[in-house]
């Protein structure tokens, strides 16, 4: 394996210290005494930012997470007190490596400094902190019915800040351009800590007279840019190319236009771009488009990739304000990606490639008209096989997430090959992109790979991922040479090396090749103008490769090389654990791990359940990027091995983790923590043992038995003054939450006296299964589960002999007695599901162990198959059976608010109970939530109940702000809910289908 240090680039090269020297000591003291934001300079936050959304690494020194811009700008200037370069990062999901910097200090804007500041929508213009996510500011501004206009399809977790980095842009670029287009002005901090506000001056004005009367930097910047653009404007006019997109290299060419017959000069269109190279951008003043009412959307099938990008031209003479293309590969993954399966549906599966193309009303007023006319361009007289259309937004939402998800998607490929990228985002003439595709599937061909096509045809930016192994020698070599020949290639095609994702580790190198030397010398002297010392994310956009070179002689030669600082390079390993859970489907523990790509969905925090601590938290360590990323840096060498069983790794790492398994789903590439969580923290037990409150949580049931048998003194016992702070105090169960209270008449006791009461030779019968839950504290809601089964004429039994189904013990890591009840569990069923008889669940996590958890605990059991494809949740079963319709119902007349159980989620199961519940007679508004916090026995523990309560409080407002009445299928959500001031505890959906019952 690896060490630390052999697995990554020496700092010397630099110039600048290790992690862990006394150097970094000072500067982190230091910078604790200048901001009021947090400074993190341990190991653990070096290792959550190394990595972005790329195939890069660089352990930065430490992170300062600002609260404001004068925080900032005093972390600037210690850090240049310091020597030691400042990187500013967003969410950190940039695709070129220009999120991660050697040996810098990271500015993340993102925790603290996310508000919307101004919104003047008569203006047409919203005044911003660099941190907000770019959804959330569209969500501030859909009341005015105006957006942003660049929509990058990681919209849902980008900041703005770092769009404004990159340049960023999106689907919609066809209709609105880039990102420089609308960022009017910046505030900033240069590398020197000076303040300054950058946007228009008309030169030659008295304004601009005034500007350069000061004498200070920001009017040396002024003037020492005027002068390169002015002496290099015929270079300038040749060299850039005439597109929609180009992001490589500094905006000489935007910096300086004509407005009114005049010469107007914005160094803001200059600092758009600069990846944090020339100042840091605390806040900017943004133009806004009006948002269109209504759009429509058709998606035409090729059997031909060439023949799908030849009508790329055609379809942008009908006014499309979209042009998007996916080829067969990203559909046939998305096929078998459980979160996007159900998006694959609409799409043929024997093209080649698919074009999507929008309208909008703005542009057109019949929108069938619209698409019939490109109909007969692009079908009925062109190569088009076939085509959907979409007019419900709904519909259109739905086509439009399998485009989104194309780059995790292709990034969860089997296996250490994948389709990387690093020359994915080069941009030509939309015109000639055909011929330019079948060049370069001929650099594929001599290479010995293929790649996967995709993204924003319209434009002429194809995300082209070729497919290598960069764990080898030759692969590294091989993605040298690609981008090599494909930028020669981009030449010869009037294009330009990047039209999205930016320069970064990735393409620096590869900028003077594309701008030639009278251009390049100019940026390093821009960069120079901003940046004396080079001390601003240096090694990204340019970088110093001469002796004679402007800037500090420490910096030659960092970014010169895009094989250097890969996440998985050839020197890369990792320990493959053995394991107590079945790993083989995911390829081995290890892959499971490294399967995290650092897209960054777990920190999406509007939509889905993933990831419901860093929702609370905004913390990195509390997604599960985060996680992940410190799985991998265990298993690596880059962190101890050991780590792993450190109190901090699973206090602050693991048992932060709700378990709540939405990353199986949410998480494009399926990195499935709850899962990996399990398995640690069984090793863990296995070293140090349990504490006395983990096995109280594991052997839940038998406890519950006792308090049902004692019931209700047992529940009179909790109520004692001091015994719930006895409580915290001896075994950590926090005082301040309400414990449950047992029923002295259980389920399983009231069925036994109450016998079925439907004939056992009817056709359908169902076992309930009596879950801890169910049986000894809420068997009110059993007992209507039995009624509802009854009453559509299923013959139901509750055995006396069936235990625990290991829920809890998986969950905290004891797998030996999970995998202890699953045998026990599976022996009691299968007799019985072999006899023809089903299995419902009143508990969904429950009902998620039977179909998920018992595979990898039991993987080569027939058995387990045959009872976890008879079971299933008591909603599915009457859902999927179609019994509920037939029922003698009579809702009563309130509207529902349904929050699904997060196990429900990953697995798809959880609109079965929607179903149930509308044809009961009940309108129903089905939340899209996250999860409610309480997981079980996390929401207990004394040391994470405030987390759980914060988790819940994002919740409380999504019900509050619902009309209706909240329901939920977990006794977790329920008991959550229930703790709200003023609240009363939610019914079970199956309770409320027994009430319709009751009305009739």
């Amino acid at each position: 394996m690896a060490t630390d240090e052999e697995s990554r680039p020496s700092h010397d090269a630099l110039g600048f210290a290790h992690p862990g020297d006394e150097a970094y000591a000072d500067l982190a003291a230091d910078l604790r005494g200048a901001v009021r934001g947090d400074v993190r300079f341990d190991e653990y936050a070096q290792v959550l930012y190394a990595t972005d959304g790329s195939i890069y690494q660089a352990r930065p020194a430490g992170v300062v997470e600002p609260r404001d811009a004068a925080d900032v700008q005093a972390a600037v200037r210690t850090a240049a007190e310091h020597g030691v370069p400042v990187l500013p990062r967003g969410a950190g999901t940039s695709l070129a490596g220009q999120g991660v910097g050697e040996g810098c200090v990271v500015i993340d804007c993102s925790v603290h400094m996310d508000a919307v500041l101004d919104v003047d929508p008569d203006a047409r213009t919203a005044r911003v902190q660099p941190g907000v996510v770019q959804d959330d500011l569209d969500a501030v501004l859909e009341p005015h019915g105006l957006q942003f206009a660049p929509d990058p399809a990681s919209s849902a977790r980008a900041t703005v800040g770092g769009g404004i980095g990159n340049n960023s842009t999106g689907a919609h670029s066809v209709r609105y351009g880039i990102t420089d287009a609308y960022v009017r002005s910046v505030d900033v901090v240069l590398a020197d800590g000076t303040e300054a506000t950058l946007g228009d001056v008309t030169l030659d004005s008295p304004e601009w007279d005034e500007l350069l009367g000061r004498d200070d930097r920001v009017a040396d910047l002024h003037r020492t840019v005027r002068a390169l653009v002015e002496e290099h404007e015929a270079e300038i006019a040749s060299r850039y190319p005439e597109l929609k997109r180009c992001v490589s290299g500094y905006n000489l060419h935007k910096v300086v236009r004509e407005a009114d017959g005049e010469r107007v000069m914005n160094l803001a269109k200059l600092v758009v771009g600069s990846e944090g190279t020339l100042a840091v951008v605390t806040a900017a003043e943004l133009d806004l488009v009006t948002r269109p009412e209504s759009h429509a959307l058709a998606v035409y099938a090729y059997d031909d990739l060439v023949d799908a990008l030849a009508a790329v031209p055609d379809a942008l003479a009908h006014d499309a304000s979209a042009v998007e293309l996916v080829d067969n590969q990203v559909v046939a993954m998305a096929r078998d990606a459980p979160e996007y399966s159900e998006y694959a549906e609409p799409f043929p599966d024997d093209a080649a490639a698919f074009l999507l193309v929008e309208f909008d009303s703005e542009l057109h007023d019949d929108f069938v008209a619209a698409m019939d006319a490109a109909t007969d361009t692009l079908q009925r007289e062109g190569a088009a096989t076939r085509h959907l259309e979409a007019f419900d937004a709904d519909d259109q939402a739905d086509l439009w997430k399998l485009r989104t998800a194309a780059i995790p998607l292709l990034m969860s490929m089997d296996g250490d090959p994948k389709p990387y990228p690093f020359i994915e985002d080069a941009t030509v003439p939309p015109d000639r992109l055909a011929s330019y595709v079948e060049e370069f599937e001929a650099v594929l061909e001599r290479h010995g790979t293929s790649a996967a096509y995709f993204a924003h045809a319209g434009v002429g930016t194809l995300h082209i991922r070729p497919i290598l192994n960069l764990k080898t020698e030759d692969g590294v070599e091989t993605m040298h040479a690609i981008a090599d020949d494909v930028t020669d290639l981009v030449l010869e095609y009037d294009g330009a090396f990047s039209g999205e994702h930016g320069d970064g580790l990735a393409r620096t190198a590869f900028t003077p090749k594309m701008y030639g030397p009278t251009l390049w010398d100019a940026f390093k002297r821009v960069k120079t103008a901003f940046d004396p010392a080079w001390q601003l994310h240096p090694g990204n956009v340019v970088y110093r490769d001469s002796a004679s070179d402007h800037g500090p002689p420490s910096d030659r030669g960092v970014g010169a090389d895009m094989r250097e600082r890969l996440r998985y390079g050839p020197e890369y390993s990792a320990l493959e654990p053995q394991t107590t859970l079945d790993f083989d489907d995911d390829g081995g523990f290890a892959h499971l791990v490294e399967l995290c790509n650092g897209c960054g969905t777990c920190r999406q925090t509007g939509s889905d359940t993933m990831c419901p601590t860093y929702r609370a938290s905004r913390e990195e360590v509390q997604s599960t990027r985060g996680r992940a990323n410190l799985l991998r840096a265990a298993i690596s060498g880059e962190l101890d091995a050991e780590e792993l069983y450190s109190e901090r790794f699973q206090s602050e790492v693991l048992d932060l983790c709700v378990g709540c398994k939405g990353c199986a789903s949410d998480c494009p590439t399926g990195v499935d923590l709850a899962k990996l969580k399990a398995e640690v923290k069984h090793q863990h037990h296995e070293r140090d043992g349990a504490s006395l409150r983990e096995r109280l949580f594991r052997d839940i049931d038998r406890f519950a038995a006792v308090g049902s048998t004692l019931a209700p003194l047992s529940n009179w016992a909790t109520q004692l003054p001091g015994a719930r702070a006895l409580g915290e105090r001896l075994l950590g169960v926090a005082a301040d939450r309400e414990l449950p209270t047992f029923e002295r008449e259980s389920l399983v006791d009231w069925f036994a006296t109450r016998g079925p009461q439907v004939p056992s030779d009817a056709d359908r019968r169902v076992v309930l299964y009596p879950d801890t839950y169910t049986n000894y504290t809420e068997p009110a809601v059993g007992r209507a589960a039995v009624r509802v089964l009854e009453a559509a004429g299923v013959h139901v039994a509750v055995p006396t002999d069936l235990g625990a189904t290991g829920r809890p013990a998986y969950s905290l890591g004891f797998l030996d007695v999970a995998r202890e009840r699953a045998r026990a569990t599976v022996g009691a069923l299968e007799p019985l599901v072999a006899d023809g008889w089903a299995v419902a669940f009143v508990e969904p996590s429950d009902a998620a162990m039977l179909a998920d958890e018992y595979a990898d605990l039991l993987p080569d059991s027939p058995a387990r198959a045959a009872v976890a494809a008879a079971s299933g949740g008591v909603c599915e079963y009457l859902d999927r059976n179609r019994l509920v319709s037939s029922l003698p119902t009579d809702a009563p007349d309130d509207r529902l608010v349904y929050h699904g159980h997060c196990n429900q989620k990953a697995l798809g199961t959880d609109h079965h109970a929607v179903g149930v519940l509308r044809r009961a007679g009940y309108t129903v508004d089905p939340l899209d939530a996250g999860c409610c916090g309480m997981a079980g026995s996390f929401g207990y523990e004394a040391e994470h109940h405030e987390l759980s309560r914060a988790i819940g409080r994002i919740l409380f407002d999504q019900v509050d702000a619902a009309d209706g009445r909240p329901v939920a299928p977990g006794a977790s959500c329920r008991t959550q809910l229930g703790d709200r001031p003023g609240a009363s505890r939610p019914q079970h959906p199956i309770e409320a289908v027994a009430a319709a019952l009751d009305g009739a």
